[in-house]
């Protein structure tokens, strides 16, 4: 975090950047006050230097019957106008730990210049296509990482110097109509596998079996190995990732004035350090953090008993923002521009502060009231008590319901469903021709056997199995290029969904690589219409949720 007096870009001394913008009344856009952009141009308002950024200020209207006419017609216009002006404020930082994204500032280069130097990024390596999901209907998929690191926090916080893992994290999938979105909380102390992935030229070997949060940081690895192991775990193909520490969540939310929480009984947690009467409080800084680390003192004291504490802040967080208070504020836009952009640790695709307006903009068109939280279904690992397995069935039910652009939220229209392969004919194509290699990812012996037998009985006589893998939550059936039909065959005579498909395959032939979602050979595991019963939910907008509810 940068600190003493800087200078902007002419080399004068910065004012506060809030003081420097005006209401232009005729647009109802923030623009540079004259004297500002002349520090901006370094010299006259009329004499730009070359490269530096245009300010035009507005023009009084000329008198006469022109401007009788503007006065006569314009006040009315003004004031059914004033609405529909607030809403062109809506250049904002859209979300929360990391949705919040900054915009809003742009049209002045040296504040354009100021919060591009603000964001960190990652060029992160996710490996091939054939060992991707296949590619959505438009619909966006952002991973949002919040880490624990403890790297120059010195001994506040424990662990001095950790680097930290992925301690919260959040898949967040906003409709291809972009009229609701889902929010699944992955829990830190999940088993997964972990894939091999690359950190700059290192190559880190994956895990069979491992805990989610050492997807980052455990022996080097970066954000692209937590995308690549939720991609493995869910099935959903990630569009963007955003990462932000424990920095983020003090500095925004004081940029928005305070969060409003709310604990039906007292929280005393001398892990976090959160003291916390019963009833609604407004917390900042230190407490936002301590609220969204507190889980010993609330609930079973775990991460499942965090995790909803966290749902609640960020809602309110996100309520915030949308706010009138906030959109009209000049001062707090700002503010929250400079602090989300200082926040972020992003991936390449989108380490400009225009690309990040852009998605801000993208995402804040959802109303509050169609977008869910939930969490990822699990069990205690009969292993061991203090790890979690996915709940079969349900965990699955959830993650094809995501990947088929379902929504959570009943209010919301539903989305329109996304067709089964095996919900028309196979494409005319000679079977007996199709080499395709079945093998087993299902965690159950003989599925591949089983799936060989279907396809040879429907012409595919070159149906062999193939050497199992290690478990997986979806399948996936990879084709080499030109090879697409062949694959849409295969899949429909398995009963796969069509987002199985995945280009780029390896092999001469189809490979298929059956998923935990394959519940039988012949047996369509079309996407489900239906949330898992008794899932787990918090709708944002929802402001009667209390801490100790997850009881």
């Amino acid at each position: 975090m940068n600190s003493g007096h800087r200078s902007d870009d002419s080399g004068q001394p910065d004012a506060d950047p809030a003081d420097q913008w005006v209401l232009d009344p005729e647009t109802g856009e923030f623009r540079l006050r004259p004297d500002a952009a002349r520090r901006a141009s370094g010299g006259r308002a009329g004499a730009p230097q070359a490269g530096a950024a245009r300010t035009e200020v507005p023009r009084a209207r000329p008198a006469g019957r022109a401007g009788a006419s503007a006065a006569a017609g314009g006040r009315s216009a003004r004031r059914r106008g004033r609405v529909v002006r607030g809403r062109r404020l809506l250049t904002w930082a859209a979300g929360a730990l990391g949705l919040v994204l900054a915009a809003g500032c742009g049209g002045a280069l040296y504040v354009y210049r100021h919060l591009n130097r603000n964001i960190s990024s990652v060029n992160v390596q996710v490996g091939d296509e054939s060992e991707r999901p296949r590619a959505g209907n438009a619909a966006l998929n952002l991973l949002v990482i919040g880490t624990d690191s403890r790297v120059g926090l010195g001994r506040d916080y424990g662990d001095e110097g950790s680097t930290g893992h992925a301690d919260t994290t959040l898949l967040f999938h906003i409709s291809k109509d972009r009229s609701n979105a889902t929010v699944l909380s992955i829990p830190r102390d999940l088993m997964v596998t972990v894939p091999d992935c690359r950190s700059g030229e290192k190559r880190i070997p994956g895990s069979a079996r491992a805990m989610f949060n050492t997807s980052l940081g455990q022996d080097g690895r970066d954000p692209g190995c937590t995308w690549k192991t939720v991609e493995k775990l869910t099935g959903v193909r990630i569009d963007h990732f955003m990462m932000v520490n424990f920095e983020a969540v003090k500095s925004l939310s004081t940029a928005v004035g305070g969060v409003e929480v709310c604990a039906a009984t007292a929280i005393d947690d001398p892990y976090s350090h959160l003291r916390m009467t019963a009833g609604r409080h407004v917390v900042q800084g230190e407490e936002a953090l301590a609220f969204v680390r507190t889980r010993h003192a609330v609930g079973l004291g775990g991460d499942l008993t965090r995790i909803p504490l966290q749902q609640q802040f960020i809602s309110s967080m996100i309520r915030k923002m949308k706010s009138s208070d906030t959109l009209t504020s000049p001062a707090k836009l700002w503010n929250l521009a400079d602090a989300a952009t200082r926040a972020l640790t992003v991936d390449s695709a989108i380490d400009d502060v225009n690309r990040l307006k852009d998605l801000a903009l993208d995402v804040s068109r959802v109303n509050t009231r169609n977008i869910t939280f939930t969490t990822v279904p699990v069990l205690d690992d009969p292993t061991d008590n203090n790890r979690l397995v996915l709940k079969p069935g349900d965990a699955q039910q959830l993650f094809a319901m995501i990947a088929a652009d379902r929504s959570l939220t009943e209010t919301a229209p539903p989305a329109s469903p996304t067709p089964s392969v095996s919900a028309s004919e196979p494409p005319p194509i000679d079977a007996e021709a199709v080499r395709v290699t079945v093998r087993n990812g299902t965690g159950t012996p003989g599925q591949a056997g089983r799936a060989v037998s279907l396809l040879r009985a429907k012409g595919f006589a070159l149906a062999v199995t193939g050497s199992n893998v290690e478990a997986r939550s979806t399948g996936s059936v990879s084709y080499p290029a030109g090879q697409e039909d062949r694959a849409q065959a295969v899949a429909a005579a398995l009963g796969l969904p069509a987002t199985a498909l995945r280009a780029g395959g390896r092999s001469a032939g189809v490979t298929v690589v059956l998923g935990a979602d394959f519940v039988g050979a012949g047996t369509p595991s079309a996407s489900p219409t239906g949330a898992p019963k008794d899932l787990q939910r918090v709708r944002a907008d929802d402001t009667n949720v209390c801490a100790s509810k997850f009881k």
